[in-house]
């Protein structure tokens, strides 16, 4: 799996979550661009980010708003 710099690279849907997943500002700028300001990272997604190896972006998001409608 290629490795990405969460800090620099430019992140789209198709971007592979790879094990060295970071949190980082650029992270929070792309959900950002789907959701708008009213985006938050919590705890237990920052988990399943944590966990999501080999899924892409896209699914994170997807995941994102399947959580936040459960709500």
């Amino acid at each position: 799996m290629e490795k990405v710099d969460w800090h620099k690279n430019h992140i789209d849907d198709s971007t592979l979550i790879t094990d060295s997943y970071k949190t980082t500002q650029n992270v929070r700028r792309y959900f950002k661009s789907k959701y708008g300001d009213n985006f938050k990272f919590n705890r237990d997604f920052m988990l399943w980010m944590k966990s999501a190896t080999g899924l892409t972006m896209g699914d994170a998001w997807q995941e994102w708003v399947k959580r936040k409608n459960s709500k």
